[in-house]
């Protein structure tokens, strides 16, 4: 019989690229020290939210705008997976500010 290896898909998503590096860094190291195998940190496009906005408050005098933007990396890690490997993705660190998911897929 043919057993179906599992596989864990991570996604991390965060304002800040230090974070991500960091908690990718530890999902490697992990990967190294259970010999699973990895695939990733896989870079996928970053979202950029533009606002404009007015400096003048009140909307007299001169027409000067101010430009906000906010940048949302992503990263997705695919990684065979056993019980051991799982677990200690489980304990990994998560910085504040940082959105993590790890959905199980069927291969």
């Amino acid at each position: 019989m043919v057993r179906k290896m599992q596989k864990a898909r991570i996604k991390i998503a965060s304002t800040d690229i230090g974070k991500i590096n960091e908690v990718c860094s530890f999902i490697k190291d992990i990967s190294e020290k259970t010999g699973v195998a990895l695939r990733g940190p896989i870079p996928l496009p970053t979202k950029k939210l533009k606002i404009t906005t007015r400096k003048s408050p009140c909307g007299d005098g001169k027409a000067s705008w101010e430009r906000f933007e906010m940048r949302i990396h992503k990263r997705l890690v695919d990684l065979g997976i056993d019980e051991r490997a799982l677990r200690l993705v489980m304990r990994v660190p998560i910085p504040e500010g940082l959105n993590i998911e790890i959905e199980m897929l069927d291969n």
